[in-house]
């Protein structure tokens, strides 16, 4: 059984891996889309029988002509980089939604939601872009699914550690030591690297969109002056905090103009 459980993580570990196109990076990631997507669209949609989606309003038609946007100039990128028809199981769809959180996400095959609670923040349509960017880069990287890989991997090593220590007060000092030590030093990192990422690709589409970049920044100054002092400490957190999302997006924004050069815009709404 013990090697059982240690052949198949190493395998998992080595084999699974992808290519991340905009880091050229390999990734962990041993679920397919045919096998993410299909779940994802099914509690998107069940998401939304059970919440208030806003349509027709000027706000509603913003988010979808954003991310329409974004969704094109992702595209635009990738064709130029290699990667034609890296979008082809992707089902783009932006919803409005009527909820105070400040809050947007985006499943896995580019099922997006906004709240009405983060539009005030926002304050118009390039502020939604930035939301709009990340929300559309997490979809792109595939993060959804190396979340669930390294899940899968984390509670494999869990199985492999019980199986491998026989003493009971071992095993009990192991599972709470384990437990602690891989969210804190392997997960949350991972999640906030994903974030990272997906700030730093977004900024990048969001640009080739004909948005401005330098807007990033600004946006999550506002998000700053909106959390207060409540946020956790960086090392407990699944984000990067405020202070360092502004520093990399202020850095980064010069970057993304000159990406943005390259597919022939060089001005900005």
């Amino acid at each position: 059984m013990k090697k059982i459980v240690l052949i198949i993580m190493a395998f998992l570990g080595v084999a699974a891996c992808k290519t991340n196109p905009f880091t050229g990076q390999k990734v962990l990631n041993f679920y397919p889309n045919s096998q993410i997507f299909p779940t994802a669209f099914a509690q998107y949609d069940q998401f939304l029988g059970e919440n208030k989606v806003i349509t027709g309003t000027e706000d509603a038609k913003m988010i979808t002509k954003t991310g329409q946007r974004i969704a094109a100039a992702a595209e635009r990128w990738l064709t130029a980089n290699g990667y034609p028809g890296y979008l082809q199981d992707y089902k783009w769809e932006y919803n409005l939604v009527n909820d105070e959180t400040v809050n947007a996400w985006c499943m896995p095959g580019g099922k997006i939601v906004f709240y009405t609670g983060i539009l005030p923040i926002c304050k118009g349509e390039t502020g939604v872009a930035v939301v709009m960017g990340h929300e559309v880069a997490h979809a792109l990287a595939d993060h959804g699914a190396q979340r669930m890989s390294a899940g899968t991997l984390q509670q494999l090593g869990a199985v492999a550690g019980n199986v491998v220590i026989q003493d009971e007060q071992k095993r009990n000092i192991f599972n709470q030591a384990y437990g602690i030590g891989s969210q804190v030093g392997v997960m949350l990192p991972f999640s906030r690297s994903h974030e990272t990422e997906a700030d730093r690709i977004g900024l990048q589409i969001m640009a080739i969109a004909g948005y401005n970049p330098d807007e990033a920044a600004e946006l999550w100054k506002r998000m700053q002056a909106n959390s207060g002092d409540g946020a956790p400490p960086e090392f407990l957190s699944t984000h990067p905090s405020n202070e360092t999302r502004i520093a990399n997006l202020t850095e980064w924004a010069p970057l993304a103009r000159q990406e943005a050069a390259k597919f022939g815009v060089t001005s900005f709404q």
